[in-house]
């Protein structure tokens, strides 16, 4: 039923897709596609602007106008099926990315087998899956580990993330500009308060679509209840390290 009343309105010119209002929505009425912030549906939407102070470029703002009137039983209904959607999932054939596997060598014999000329520059991958989606929060390689969050992009600015980074770490990558932002905080929730992760670190990009990666983590902390050291680092598009940093 259409009525009269508050809603949000985006303003897509001021909107560059940051995703850092996407968490605050407890409705789970935003999303980003196609670059912007979007209202899945008016009936999602509550109107007590809650989202409004985490946009950095003041592209959100509550207005009066005709909508579908708020429906509680559509929220719900809709945050059901997000939430179904992050069980883990695995094709009847047995698709191969979301298969765990574990890398670590277990004896001489695998060590044995590397070849002297990666022995200082091969791989630090531990461990398969590493998108934040397929990774699910019982793998046997999140138990008690410490634990890198990273951008998409930043294995691809930042050539040594291996050996700086990754090396002794299991790792969770995602793009928190296109994907579901909700989805992560529930997501890493879930990993901490199951896995015993020890400590986390983020590496995102200086641009300003990745700065919402840790205040992602930050809310799935609030959310588990968690107390876990965290550490931010940014690398600029040149792969130099901009900040390395501890976080409150």
């Amino acid at each position: 039923m259409k009525v009269y009343r508050k809603i949000l309105e985006i303003d897509e010119e001021r909107c560059d897709g940051c995703g850092q209002c996407v968490p605050s929505c407890a409705e789970g009425a935003l999303q980003i596609i196609d670059g912007k912030a979007k209202v899945l549906s008016d009936n999602l939407c509550d109107g007590l602007g809650a989202c409004l102070g985490d946009c950095p470029n003041d592209a959100l703002h509550i207005i009066e106008r005709e909508a579908d009137d708020f429906d509680e039983v559509a929220v719900e209904k809709h945050l059901g099926t997000k939430e179904a959607e992050l069980e883990p999932q695995t094709m009847a054939c047995g698709c191969p990315s979301a298969q765990i596997q574990d890398f670590a060598p277990s004896g001489a014999c695998q060590k044995a087998n590397v070849p002297a000329a990666f022995e200082e520059t091969g791989s630090a991958l531990g461990h398969w899956p590493v998108q934040i989606t397929l990774v699910p929060p019982t793998a046997p390689f999140l138990k008690g580990a410490d634990l890198l969050v990273v951008a998409d992009c930043v294995p691809v600015a930042f050539p040594t993330l291996h050996r700086d980074f990754l090396n002794g770490k299991a790792v969770m990558m995602g793009c928190p500009k296109l994907d579901d932002a909700q989805a992560y905080i529930d997501k890493f929730a879930a990993v901490f308060q199951q896995a015993g992760i020890k400590s986390i670190t983020t590496a995102i990009m200086e641009v300003p679509c990745c700065s919402g990666l840790p205040v992602i983590v930050k809310k799935a902390l609030e959310a588990s209840g968690k107390s876990i050291p965290l550490t931010k680092i940014v690398i600029s598009t040149r792969g130099k390290i901009l900040e390395q940093r501890k976080v409150a």
